[in-house]
Protein backbone atom coordinates (compact mmCIF):
# COMPACT_ATOMS: atom_id res chain seq x y z
CA UNK A 1 0.00 0.00 0.00
CA UNK A 2 1.27 3.67 -0.95
CA UNK A 3 0.76 5.55 2.35
CA UNK A 4 0.51 9.12 1.24
CA UNK A 5 -2.51 8.49 -1.69
CA UNK A 6 -5.26 9.55 0.76
CA UNK A 7 -3.00 12.40 2.59
CA UNK A 8 -2.11 13.99 -0.96
CA UNK A 9 -5.79 13.52 -2.08
CA UNK A 10 -7.31 15.00 0.88
CA UNK A 11 -4.71 17.86 0.28
CA UNK A 12 -5.01 18.08 -3.15
CA UNK A 13 -9.17 18.64 -2.55
CA UNK A 14 -8.66 21.48 0.51
CA UNK A 15 -6.43 23.37 -1.52
CA UNK A 16 -7.19 23.17 -5.52
CA UNK A 17 -11.04 21.07 -5.41
CA UNK A 18 -12.80 23.99 -7.19
CA UNK A 19 -15.87 21.43 -8.77
CA UNK A 20 -18.91 22.92 -8.03
CA UNK A 21 -22.50 20.78 -7.61
CA UNK A 22 -25.74 21.71 -6.55
CA UNK A 23 -25.57 19.12 -3.67
CA UNK A 24 -22.01 18.72 -2.95
CA UNK A 25 -21.83 19.57 0.71
CA UNK A 26 -25.57 18.17 0.99
CA UNK A 27 -26.34 16.62 3.92
CA UNK A 28 -30.01 15.75 3.50
CA UNK A 29 -30.24 12.46 2.42
CA UNK A 30 -33.03 12.78 0.47
CA UNK A 31 -31.13 15.36 -1.90
CA UNK A 32 -28.34 13.03 -1.41
CA UNK A 33 -30.48 9.95 -2.58
CA UNK A 34 -32.22 12.26 -5.31
CA UNK A 35 -28.37 13.43 -7.09
CA UNK A 36 -26.85 10.15 -6.96
CA UNK A 37 -30.03 8.60 -8.88
CA UNK A 38 -30.00 11.19 -11.29
CA UNK A 39 -26.55 10.73 -12.09
CA UNK A 40 -26.64 7.49 -12.67
CA UNK A 41 -25.30 6.84 -16.04
CA UNK A 42 -25.94 10.37 -16.49
CA UNK A 43 -23.48 13.60 -17.12
CA UNK A 44 -23.01 16.05 -13.81
CA UNK A 45 -24.17 18.81 -16.58
CA UNK A 46 -26.96 17.53 -17.84
CA UNK A 47 -28.32 16.35 -14.68
CA UNK A 48 -27.49 19.37 -12.58
CA UNK A 49 -31.24 21.07 -14.32
CA UNK A 50 -33.04 18.14 -13.35
CA UNK A 51 -31.88 17.81 -9.89
CA UNK A 52 -33.44 21.77 -9.42
CA UNK A 53 -36.33 21.09 -11.16
CA UNK A 54 -36.67 17.74 -8.93
CA UNK A 55 -36.13 19.70 -5.57
CA UNK A 56 -38.40 22.54 -6.36
CA UNK A 57 -41.34 20.57 -7.32
CA UNK A 58 -40.87 17.95 -4.54
CA UNK A 59 -39.08 20.20 -1.93
CA UNK A 60 -39.54 16.49 0.72
CA UNK A 61 -39.71 12.87 0.38
CA UNK A 62 -43.26 13.20 1.15
CA UNK A 63 -43.85 15.07 -1.54
CA UNK A 64 -42.33 13.11 -4.10
CA UNK A 65 -44.01 9.91 -2.60
CA UNK A 66 -47.41 11.89 -3.07
CA UNK A 67 -46.79 13.15 -6.26
CA UNK A 68 -49.07 11.46 -9.61
CA UNK A 69 -46.64 9.10 -11.32
CA UNK A 70 -47.28 10.65 -14.39
CA UNK A 71 -45.94 14.32 -13.01
CA UNK A 72 -42.61 12.36 -11.95
CA UNK A 73 -42.11 10.56 -15.06
CA UNK A 74 -42.47 14.16 -16.99
CA UNK A 75 -40.25 15.86 -15.35
CA UNK A 76 -37.80 12.75 -15.70
CA UNK A 77 -38.13 12.67 -19.37
CA UNK A 78 -35.27 12.98 -21.74
CA UNK A 79 -33.65 11.54 -18.64
CA UNK A 80 -33.16 8.13 -19.68
CA UNK A 81 -33.23 4.47 -17.80
CA UNK A 82 -36.59 5.30 -17.28
CA UNK A 83 -35.96 2.02 -14.17
CA UNK A 84 -34.49 5.01 -12.22
CA UNK A 85 -37.60 6.65 -12.41
CA UNK A 86 -39.68 3.66 -11.25
CA UNK A 87 -37.54 2.84 -8.11
CA UNK A 88 -37.51 6.66 -6.92
CA UNK A 89 -40.75 6.58 -6.45
CA UNK A 90 -41.39 2.93 -5.15
CA UNK A 91 -38.78 4.04 -2.77
CA UNK A 92 -40.03 7.39 -1.82
CA UNK A 93 -43.39 5.55 -0.67
CA UNK A 94 -41.66 2.72 1.28
CA UNK A 95 -39.63 5.78 3.66
CA UNK A 96 -43.14 7.41 3.74
CA UNK A 97 -44.99 4.15 5.15
CA UNK A 98 -42.07 2.22 6.69
CA UNK A 99 -39.67 4.77 7.67
CA UNK A 100 -42.74 7.71 8.23
CA UNK A 101 -40.48 9.95 5.63
CA UNK A 102 -37.26 9.95 7.84
CA UNK A 103 -34.47 8.85 5.64
CA UNK A 104 -32.59 5.27 7.58
CA UNK A 105 -29.19 5.79 8.84
CA UNK A 106 -28.01 2.64 8.43
CA UNK A 107 -26.21 1.29 6.06
CA UNK A 108 -27.59 -2.37 5.60
CA UNK A 109 -31.27 -0.51 5.62
CA UNK A 110 -29.83 1.92 2.98
CA UNK A 111 -28.61 -0.90 0.87
CA UNK A 112 -32.10 -2.72 1.27
CA UNK A 113 -34.26 0.27 -0.88
CA UNK A 114 -35.04 -0.35 -4.08
CA UNK A 115 -33.11 0.92 -6.80
CA UNK A 116 -30.09 1.40 -4.38
CA UNK A 117 -27.14 -0.71 -4.96
CA UNK A 118 -23.58 -0.67 -2.95
CA UNK A 119 -21.98 2.43 -4.28
CA UNK A 120 -25.37 4.60 -4.00
CA UNK A 121 -25.69 3.22 -0.69
CA UNK A 122 -22.22 3.94 0.66
CA UNK A 123 -22.36 7.73 -0.76
CA UNK A 124 -25.67 8.21 0.98
CA UNK A 125 -24.15 6.80 4.16
CA UNK A 126 -20.93 8.78 4.20
CA UNK A 127 -22.25 12.35 2.66
CA UNK A 128 -25.39 12.14 5.06
CA UNK A 129 -24.05 10.49 8.00
CA UNK A 130 -20.64 9.96 7.83
CA UNK A 131 -20.36 6.25 7.82
CA UNK A 132 -17.20 4.39 6.54
CA UNK A 133 -18.36 3.30 3.59
CA UNK A 134 -16.14 3.99 0.25
CA UNK A 135 -17.88 5.02 -2.90
CA UNK A 136 -16.83 2.69 -5.81
CA UNK A 137 -17.64 4.18 -8.94
CA UNK A 138 -16.18 4.71 -12.64
CA UNK A 139 -14.34 7.38 -11.36
CA UNK A 140 -12.31 5.42 -8.45
CA UNK A 141 -12.08 2.38 -10.77
CA UNK A 142 -10.17 4.51 -13.18
CA UNK A 143 -7.91 6.46 -10.74
CA UNK A 144 -7.15 3.07 -8.45
CA UNK A 145 -6.41 1.23 -11.35
CA UNK A 146 -3.90 3.72 -12.84
CA UNK A 147 -2.32 4.73 -9.75
CA UNK A 148 -1.76 0.96 -7.99
CA UNK A 149 -1.21 -0.33 -12.20
CA UNK A 150 -3.58 -2.87 -11.86
CA UNK A 151 -4.99 -4.82 -14.88
CA UNK A 152 -7.21 -6.97 -13.68
CA UNK A 153 -10.90 -6.47 -14.98
CA UNK A 154 -12.84 -3.62 -13.32
CA UNK A 155 -15.79 -5.76 -14.63
CA UNK A 156 -15.00 -9.32 -13.62
CA UNK A 157 -15.82 -10.71 -9.77
CA UNK A 158 -12.62 -10.59 -8.69
CA UNK A 159 -11.45 -7.28 -10.05
CA UNK A 160 -14.62 -5.70 -8.22
CA UNK A 161 -13.87 -7.44 -4.89
CA UNK A 162 -10.23 -5.78 -4.82
CA UNK A 163 -11.18 -2.32 -5.80
CA UNK A 164 -13.66 -2.71 -3.08
CA UNK A 165 -11.05 -3.55 -0.99
CA UNK A 166 -8.84 -1.42 -1.86
CA UNK A 167 -11.24 1.56 -1.18
CA UNK A 168 -12.21 0.77 1.62
CA UNK A 169 -8.06 0.11 2.95
CA UNK A 170 -7.56 4.07 1.24
CA UNK A 171 -11.05 5.74 2.80
CA UNK A 172 -10.22 8.35 5.72
CA UNK A 173 -12.69 6.88 8.45
CA UNK A 174 -12.83 9.69 10.49
CA UNK A 175 -13.85 11.96 6.93
CA UNK A 176 -15.48 9.09 4.82
CA UNK A 177 -17.87 11.75 2.69
CA UNK A 178 -15.51 14.38 2.12
CA UNK A 179 -13.05 11.32 1.13
CA UNK A 180 -14.95 9.91 -1.18
CA UNK A 181 -16.21 12.93 -2.59
CA UNK A 182 -12.28 14.13 -3.53
CA UNK A 183 -11.85 10.94 -5.31
CA UNK A 184 -15.13 10.96 -7.08
CA UNK A 185 -13.82 14.94 -8.47
CA UNK A 186 -10.02 13.96 -8.89
CA UNK A 187 -11.12 11.78 -11.12
CA UNK A 188 -13.55 13.78 -12.76
CA UNK A 189 -11.38 16.61 -13.04
CA UNK A 190 -7.76 15.62 -13.25
CA UNK A 191 -7.94 11.69 -13.85
CA UNK A 192 -10.05 12.05 -16.77
CA UNK A 193 -11.09 9.04 -18.88
CA UNK A 194 -9.98 11.07 -21.96
CA UNK A 195 -6.52 13.33 -22.45
CA UNK A 196 -5.90 13.39 -18.63
CA UNK A 197 -4.17 15.73 -16.49
CA UNK A 198 -1.45 14.29 -15.72
CA UNK A 199 1.43 16.84 -15.37
CA UNK A 200 -0.89 18.67 -12.54
CA UNK A 201 -1.73 15.58 -11.03
CA UNK A 202 -0.09 15.34 -7.35
CA UNK A 203 -0.40 11.86 -7.43
CA UNK A 204 1.79 11.27 -11.02
CA UNK A 205 4.97 10.29 -9.36
CA UNK A 206 3.84 7.29 -7.53
CA UNK A 207 1.53 6.23 -10.15
CA UNK A 208 2.16 3.38 -11.89
CA UNK A 209 0.13 3.91 -15.00
CA UNK A 210 1.95 7.30 -15.46
CA UNK A 211 5.63 5.92 -14.81
CA UNK A 212 5.20 3.20 -17.23
CA UNK A 213 3.45 5.37 -19.78
CA UNK A 214 -0.08 3.06 -19.29
CA UNK A 215 -2.52 5.74 -18.57
CA UNK A 216 -4.22 5.31 -21.83
CA UNK A 217 -4.48 1.36 -21.02
CA UNK A 218 -6.21 1.57 -17.67
CA UNK A 219 -8.65 0.46 -16.43
CA UNK A 220 -9.07 -3.02 -17.75
CA UNK A 221 -12.90 -3.55 -18.87
CA UNK A 222 -13.05 -8.00 -20.00
CA UNK A 223 -16.96 -7.84 -20.95
CA UNK A 224 -18.01 -5.85 -24.35
CA UNK A 225 -21.12 -5.12 -24.78
CA UNK A 226 -23.39 -6.33 -27.45
CA UNK A 227 -25.45 -4.08 -29.03
CA UNK A 228 -28.22 -4.60 -31.21
CA UNK A 229 -30.61 -2.38 -33.89
CA UNK A 230 -34.34 -1.99 -33.78
CA UNK A 231 -36.50 -0.79 -36.08
CA UNK A 232 -39.91 1.20 -34.77
CA UNK A 233 -42.89 2.41 -36.87
CA UNK A 234 -45.19 4.62 -34.71
CA UNK A 235 -48.61 5.30 -36.09
CA UNK A 236 -50.41 8.61 -35.17
CA UNK A 237 -53.66 7.55 -35.93
CA UNK A 238 -55.87 11.04 -36.11
CA UNK A 239 -60.01 10.35 -35.41
CA UNK A 240 -62.29 13.66 -33.97
CA UNK A 241 -59.38 15.66 -33.63
CA UNK A 242 -57.84 13.24 -31.38
CA UNK A 243 -54.67 10.72 -31.23
CA UNK A 244 -54.29 7.63 -30.20
CA UNK A 245 -51.24 6.50 -27.13
CA UNK A 246 -51.15 4.43 -24.09
CA UNK A 247 -48.31 3.37 -21.54
CA UNK A 248 -45.42 0.84 -22.07
CA UNK A 249 -46.04 -1.38 -19.59
CA UNK A 250 -43.30 -4.16 -21.10
CA UNK A 251 -40.02 -4.73 -19.57
CA UNK A 252 -38.24 -3.12 -21.84
CA UNK A 253 -36.97 0.38 -22.74
CA UNK A 254 -38.84 3.35 -22.03
CA UNK A 255 -41.14 1.32 -19.40
CA UNK A 256 -43.80 3.50 -17.66
CA UNK A 257 -43.54 5.96 -21.05
CA UNK A 258 -46.50 7.16 -23.19
CA UNK A 259 -46.43 6.20 -27.02
CA UNK A 260 -48.36 5.73 -30.23
CA UNK A 261 -49.32 2.70 -31.87
CA UNK A 262 -46.11 1.18 -32.34
CA UNK A 263 -45.10 -1.88 -35.07
CA UNK A 264 -41.88 -3.29 -35.02
CA UNK A 265 -40.24 -4.72 -37.35
CA UNK A 266 -37.11 -6.73 -38.58
CA UNK A 267 -34.20 -5.20 -40.85
CA UNK A 268 -35.36 -6.58 -43.69
CA UNK A 269 -38.59 -4.77 -43.74
CA UNK A 270 -39.38 -2.97 -46.71
CA UNK A 271 -40.96 0.93 -45.86
CA UNK A 272 -43.02 2.25 -48.64
CA UNK A 273 -46.59 3.39 -48.51
CA UNK A 274 -48.32 0.63 -49.54
CA UNK A 275 -46.84 -1.02 -46.37
CA UNK A 276 -47.24 1.60 -44.31
CA UNK A 277 -50.96 1.47 -44.93
CA UNK A 278 -51.61 -2.13 -44.81
CA UNK A 279 -49.88 -1.99 -41.38
CA UNK A 280 -52.28 1.02 -40.00
CA UNK A 281 -55.35 -0.78 -41.36
CA UNK A 282 -54.44 -4.20 -39.79
CA UNK A 283 -53.44 -2.02 -36.43
CA UNK A 284 -57.23 -0.24 -36.90
CA UNK A 285 -59.23 -2.60 -38.68
CA UNK A 286 -60.47 0.40 -40.38
CA UNK A 287 -59.86 1.81 -43.90
CA UNK A 288 -57.56 4.83 -43.61
CA UNK A 289 -56.25 7.45 -45.52
CA UNK A 290 -52.28 8.09 -45.03
CA UNK A 291 -51.44 11.42 -44.67
CA UNK A 292 -47.66 11.86 -43.93
CA UNK A 293 -44.97 9.58 -43.44
CA UNK A 294 -41.32 10.80 -41.74
CA UNK A 295 -38.14 11.07 -42.47
CA UNK A 296 -35.83 8.23 -40.70
CA UNK A 297 -35.40 9.21 -36.88
CA UNK A 298 -32.69 7.47 -35.08
CA UNK A 299 -31.65 7.14 -31.29
CA UNK A 300 -28.52 5.70 -29.88
CA UNK A 301 -29.10 4.46 -26.71
CA UNK A 302 -26.46 2.19 -24.32
CA UNK A 303 -26.99 -1.13 -25.51
CA UNK A 304 -29.04 -0.51 -28.58
CA UNK A 305 -29.86 1.45 -31.40
CA UNK A 306 -33.46 2.83 -32.27
CA UNK A 307 -34.16 3.50 -35.53
CA UNK A 308 -37.80 4.15 -37.37
CA UNK A 309 -40.40 6.38 -38.58
CA UNK A 310 -44.21 8.29 -37.30
CA UNK A 311 -46.71 7.41 -40.30
CA UNK A 312 -49.95 9.85 -39.92
CA UNK A 313 -52.96 8.20 -41.26
CA UNK A 314 -56.63 9.64 -40.46
CA UNK A 315 -59.79 6.80 -39.41
CA UNK A 316 -63.11 7.12 -41.34
CA UNK A 317 -64.60 5.81 -38.37
CA UNK A 318 -64.24 4.62 -34.93
CA UNK A 319 -61.90 1.49 -34.30
CA UNK A 320 -62.83 -0.91 -31.58
CA UNK A 321 -59.24 -2.88 -32.21
CA UNK A 322 -57.81 0.67 -30.06
CA UNK A 323 -59.74 0.11 -27.27
CA UNK A 324 -56.84 -0.11 -25.09
CA UNK A 325 -55.40 3.33 -26.24
CA UNK A 326 -56.21 6.83 -25.19
CA UNK A 327 -57.76 9.18 -27.26
CA UNK A 328 -55.83 12.61 -26.50
CA UNK A 329 -55.69 15.95 -27.89
CA UNK A 330 -52.87 17.04 -29.50
CA UNK A 331 -52.95 20.01 -27.19
CA UNK A 332 -52.75 17.88 -24.00
CA UNK A 333 -49.65 15.38 -25.88
CA UNK A 334 -47.28 18.12 -23.47
CA UNK A 335 -48.76 16.48 -20.25
CA UNK A 336 -47.48 13.02 -20.83
CA UNK A 337 -44.05 11.57 -20.80
CA UNK A 338 -42.65 10.48 -24.16
CA UNK A 339 -39.20 8.93 -25.02
CA UNK A 340 -36.74 11.07 -26.54
CA UNK A 341 -37.24 9.46 -29.64
CA UNK A 342 -40.82 10.76 -30.16
CA UNK A 343 -39.83 14.13 -28.47
CA UNK A 344 -37.16 14.27 -31.35
CA UNK A 345 -39.99 13.76 -33.81
CA UNK A 346 -42.99 16.00 -32.23
CA UNK A 347 -40.84 18.76 -31.34
CA UNK A 348 -38.84 19.13 -34.81
CA UNK A 349 -41.89 18.74 -37.05
CA UNK A 350 -44.54 21.15 -38.10
CA UNK A 351 -47.58 18.64 -37.32
CA UNK A 352 -48.35 20.04 -34.07
CA UNK A 353 -48.29 23.51 -34.95
CA UNK A 354 -49.94 22.97 -37.68
CA UNK A 355 -52.35 21.54 -35.77
CA UNK A 356 -52.92 23.50 -32.34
Amino acid sequence: MKPDFTKKLLAWNKSSNTRQMPWKGEKDPYKIWLSEVILQQTRVEQGWEYYNNFIKAFPTIHDLAKAPEQQVFKLWEGLGYYSRCKNLIATAKIITEKYNGVFPDKYEDILALKGIGPYTAAAIASFAFNLPYPVVDGNVYRVLSRYFGITTPVDCTEGKQLFNELAQALLDHKRPGIYNQAIMDFGAVICKPQQPLCPQCVQRKECEAYRHNAVDRLPVKEKAIKKRTRWFYYFIIEWKDKVYIHKRSEKDIWENLYEFPLVEKDSDFIADPAAFQAMAENLTGKAVQLKHISKEYRQQLSHQTISGQFITVSLKSASPRLKEYEPVTLRDLENYPFPAFINNYLSGTLYLSEKI
